[in-house]
C-alpha cells in the first residue's frame, strides 16, 4: 500500500442523519417537537437508544442510562423505539442514493458512505451532489441530513460532523493532512476510548503528534491498526466504497431488571439470545464459527468469551451450547450480572459452508 501518495482522487460522501431515530418521532409526533426526547426505556434498566438535539442540549447521550439521561434532564420525555418504521425511512433514503451511485456502502440505518467519482447523474461536483441528496431527503421524508464530503472515507466521516446539523463540510486533498495533524486523536472516527488513552499514554495526542511516530512504532504497539493509523495521519486512507460489505457478525443481547448472581437463572437467559441470532442467519442464508458471550456486570465492567470451529454452526442448539459451556466457564461471578449478550462472528453464507464440507478432510486415523 502506498503511504505517501494518493494514486486517484475519489469523491466520497458520507451522509449521516441528524438524530435520526429522535428526528422521525419527533416528525411523526407534533406535540414532541422542539422538547427533549430520548428514544428508549425509561425503566431503571433503560438505555438511550437516540436523543433530540433538545436533549443532547443538556448532555444525554445515546447508549446513556435512562436513569442518568433523566437526571440530567428532568423533562426529558421518553419514547419506545419503533424499528420497523426507522428501516421503512431508511430504505426511502438508499433509494435516494440509488439515484446517484450503485456504490453505496451503508454502515447502520442512519449513515452511509457514497463514491460519486463517477455517478448516475454525470454531475462533477460533489459538494452540489451531497446538496441535491439533502434535499430530497428532506422532501421525501421530512428529516435532515448532514453530509462530509472528501477524497477519502475517512475524512468524509470526519467533514460530516463539522457543520451538523443540517449541514455539510469538505475536506480537499490539498487541506487533509493539515485537518488531521491539528485534530485531538480521541475524536479520530475508529478510535475508540481504549485506544485514545494508549495513545496518550504513549505520548499521541493530536494528528501530528501520530504523524510523528513511525510505521514500525505504530505497528508494534497497535499491531494490524498500525498502517491504517499510519495513513490516516497523513490523511490518506485506501478502503475503498463496498456496496456489497460483508456483515462481521451478528449479535443479540439483553439487560435485566434485577442482577443476576445465578448460574442457572443466567444460562436461561442466554436462549432467547441465541434463538435471536440464529433466526437472523436464517433469514440471511449464513452461518458463523465463533461464538462469542459478553457479561456486564454491576460495577458495569465487563468481560468477553469466546470459541470457534473449524466448521460453521449448524443450529441454534449448537451455539446455545457454546454460550452456555462459555459462561460457566467465568462463575462463580465475580459480581451480580446485569446485562448478557451472544454474538456469532466469523460468518460464512451457506453456499460457502457446503463448498467446504466438500472438500476431502485430512486423515486423521478416525
Amino acid at each position: 500500500m502506498d503511504l505517501t501518495a494518493v494514486s486517484t482522487v475519489r469523491k466520497i460522501i458520507h451522509v449521516d442523519m441528524d438524530a435520526f431515530y429522535a428526528s422521525v418521532e419527533q416528525r411523526d409526533n407534533p406535540e414532541l417537537r422542539g422538547k427533549p426526547l430520548a428514544v428508549g426505556g425509561a425503566a431503571a434498566r433503560g438505555v438511550v437508544a437516540a436523543a433530540s438535539y433538545e436533549a443532547r442540549e443538556f448532555g444525554v447521550r445515546s447508549a446513556m442510562s435512562s436513569v442518568t439521561a433523566a437526571r440530567k434532564c428532568p423533562d426529558l420525555i421518553f419514547v419506545k423505539p419503533r424499528f420497523d418504521v426507522y428501516r421503512a425511512v431508511s430504505q426511502q433514503i438508499r433509494d435516494i442514493f440509488a439515484e446517484y451511485t450503485p456504490l453505496i456502502e451503508p454502515l447502520s440505518l442512519d449513515e452511509a458512505y457514497l463514491d460519486v467519482t463517477e455517478n448516475l447523474k454525470g454531475m462533477s461536483i460533489a459538494t452540489e451532489i451531497a446538496l441535491e441528496i439533502r434535499a430530497k431527503i428532506k422532501a421525501v421524508t421530512g428529516l435532515n441530513a448532514s453530509a462530509g464530503i472528501s477524497y477519502n472515507k475517512f475524512l468524509a466521516k470526519m467533514a460530516s460532523d463539522l457543520n451538523k446539523p443540517n449541514g455539510q463540510a469538505v475536506i480537499t486533498p490539498k487541506n487533509g493532512p493539515a485537518f488531521v495533524e491539528q485534530l485531538a486523536v480521541k475524536k479520530f472516527h475508529g478510535v475508540g476510548p481504549a485506544t485514545a488513552e494508549k495513545m496518550l499514554r504513549l505520548g499521541i495526542e493530536t494528528g501530528a503528534d501520530l504523524r510523528a511516530k513511525s510505521l514500525q512504532f505504530l505497528v508494534e504497539h497497535f499491531g494490524k491498526s498500525g498502517p491504517y493509523f499510519y495513513g490516516i495521519a497523513r490523511g490518506i486512507d485506501e478502503r475503498q466504497v463496498q456496496p456489497d460489505r460483508v456483515r462481521k457478525s451478528v449479535g443479540a443481547e439483553d439487560t435485566f431488571a434485577v442482577d443476576i448472581s445465578d448460574l442457572d437463572l443466567a444460562t436461561n437467559e442466554l436462549r432467547p439470545l441465541a434463538e435471536k441470532v440464529w433466526s437472523h442467519c436464517q433469514a440471511k442464508g449464513f452461518s458463523g464459527k465463533t461464538v462469542t458471550v459478553k457479561i456486564k456486570y454491576s460495577d458495569f465492567t465487563q468481560a468477553t468469551r469466546s470459541r470457534t470451529t473449524a466448521l460453521p454452526y449448524a443450529g441454534v442448539g449448537d451455539i446455545l451450547a457454546a454460550a452456555n459451556a462459555l459462561l460457566a466457564g467465568v462463575y462463580p461471578f465475580k459480581l451480580p450480572v446485569r446485562l448478557l449478550g451472544v454474538t456469532l462472528s466469523s460468518l460464512t453464507n451457506d453456499k460457502e459452508a457446503a463448498e467446504n464440507e466438500e472438500q476431502p478432510q485430512l486423515g486423521l486415523g478416525f
